[in-house]
């Protein structure tokens, strides 16, 4: 575990920029299952847009939002490919996700947050908070255009 402090990126439904460290909505994700608490983010603007990519012809009118992550137990999961493997196929089929042993490891290490690496472009990486209050909104929201396609 080591310590991080610095900026990193939401893209977040319009409807939830009164709330941007509110943790992720879903029942389940790469990083959370059974409760968990998880918000989701990139360590660069241009790494929030690749993290959702799948979900981008939703419809959803979006706004990236710049925040601050200061947390003293942060776990390193980059260049662990397993812990970017695609996992929402697996859930579907009914199967474990395989990623979720990777965040479960680092919460009970206690953990506040863990990087991973960008399944598709594994020079970005990502982070999922496990404790939202160690985020903070540092700049102006700013609408997102989806880039074409």
């Amino acid at each position: 575990m080591k310590p991080f402090s610095g900026p990193v990126w939401r893209l977040l439904a319009q409807a939830l920029v009164a709330t941007p460290t509110a943790p992720a909505h879903a029942p389940v994700g790469r990083f959370h299952h059974s409760g968990q608490v998880a918000a989701y983010a990139s360590l660069s603007a241009e790494g929030t847009v690749v993290a959702i990519k799948r979900y981008l012809s939703d419809g959803v009118q979006r706004v990236l939002v710049p925040m601050w992550l200061e947390a003293d137990r942060v776990a390193d999961c980059r260049g662990e490919a397993g812990a970017s493997v695609v996992w929402q196929d697996l859930h579907a089929a009914g199967e474990v996700s395989p990623t979720w042993v990777y965040s479960d490891r680092a919460r009970g290490a206690g953990a506040q947050a863990m990087l991973y690496s960008s399944r598709s472009r594994p020079d970005l990486s990502h982070v999922v908070v496990f404790e939202p209050e160690c985020l903070r909104l540092v700049g102006p929201v700013t609408d997102f255009i989806p880039p074409e396609t």
